[in-house]
């Protein structure tokens, strides 16, 4: 038993806060989003929830087959103490997997996804790796050795991400003696700032404590510049999804001993080997990357979200009860949008054909619905 899928069962909430960010922003004369930058953050997130509709049960099965077969404590499902247990232990192992995701260049291959964006805001919460299940789930195991039930672990994880989202805001500022204790706005701010001052600092989900102990803690002094060291330049969610993985294979093959072409992917971010020409690009002065359409153009994107939102829904909802092939489709035609949609607003040349073809296919597949 796994029980809801409350990120599911969030979704309209999400969208709801989103709006009421925007009105509270225009409100203050404050411009905290930019369609083509909230078209990518979505599209990421859309894209993880594709693949989650499919692995999400296998990656939980691996938790519950440690669980059930290797477990050195059994807990039963209804005690406070395993509750207890998964949500201390959930918020732990998430600082652990969040800290050594920006260490280590394998996992910052997949992480770096969320910090791509150059603005801040609720959208950004979204913007998700489809990779990120695979690697922290290691980082959760301990706690299937410790006897936290599947059904305990699930619902923490779950609620571990739901509080998650509310912090990804410009608008609320300090809130006093709750910044000790919990992760708040200001804290992530800074964890999302690329500014000298802040780099890699604050990697706590819900409790700040946990960075207080282990010494990556750092106030909020300085307005922060959002993004990664070296921009994406793209608002495309798949290519997001790979480029940094490029990036890594093109500068391992620029070296020239083999024992520093494999050492790469294991080393920070920040390692560069004797010899190693890559320049970094300033972070002050930077101007955010825009994307080459017009108005209309963005807005196409934009309003072309919205039926890719509700299928991924509906993926999310009743993709398990789905046949398999209907939901491959669907997941299918999810992917071909983001990918059209990314390529419109990055300017490509493909894109327009690749667009034409992906609304003779979803019209195609409305009419093969229709008449069956």
């Amino acid at each position: 038993m796994t029980g809801p899928n409350y990120i599911a069962l969030a979704v309209p909430f999400f969208f709801l806060l989103i709006g009421l960010e925007i009105v509270l922003a225009r409100a203050h004369r404050r411009r905290v989003y930019r369609l083509a930058d909230a078209v990518a953050d979505l599209g990421c997130g859309i894209a993880q929830q594709v693949v989650v509709a499919f692995a999400g049960a296998v990656l939980l099965a691996a938790y519950a087959t440690v669980h059930d077969r290797f477990r050195l404590v059994t807990l039963a499902a209804t005690s406070p103490w395993a509750w207890l247990l998964a949500f201390a232990g959930v918020d732990l192992a998430y600082y652990w997997w969040h800290r050594l995701s920006h260490r280590v260049n394998l996992l910052w291959a997949v992480h770096v996804v969320h910090h791509q964006s150059e603005d801040y805001n609720l959208a950004v919460a979204l913007r998700q790796a489809i990779l990120s299940g695979f690697t922290s789930l290691p980082f959760y195991l301990p706690l299937a050795l410790l006897g936290v039930p599947p059904l305990a672990y699930a619902t923490m994880l779950s609620l571990s991400t739901l509080y998650q989202f509310w912090i990804h805001t410009e608008l609320v500022g300090k809130l006093g003696r709750a910044e000790a204790v919990l992760n708040t706005p200001s804290h992530h701010r800074v964890h999302h700032a690329v500014n000298a001052l802040y780099l890699d600092r604050n990697y706590a989900a819900t409790f700040i404590v946990w960075d207080r102990l282990f010494g990556t803690f750092a106030e909020e002094r300085e307005p922060a510049v959002f993004g990664t060291v070296k921009p994406l330049e793209s608002f495309n969610p798949l290519w997001a999804q790979v480029e940094y993985f490029v990036q890594l294979w093109r500068k391992a093959r620029s070296l020239p001993r083999w024992s520093d072409r494999l050492k790469i992917w294991v080393m920070a971010p920040d390692w560069k080997p004797a010899g190693a020409a890559w320049p970094e690009p300033p972070v002050e002065g930077r101007v955010k990357h825009e994307a080459p359409l017009g108005r209309r153009g963005r807005l196409y994107a934009g309003l072309q979200l919205v039926p890719v939102v509700a299928a991924t829904f509906v993926l999310m909802m009743w993709g398990a009860a789905m046949p398999r092939g209907t939901a491959l489709l669907l997941a299918a035609l999810v992917l071909w949008s983001l990918a059209s949609l990314g390529g419109l607003l990055d300017g490509r040349r493909w894109a327009r054909p690749l667009e034409a073809g992906r609304l003779l296919a979803v019209a195609a597949v409305a009419v093969a619905a229709a008449v069956a």
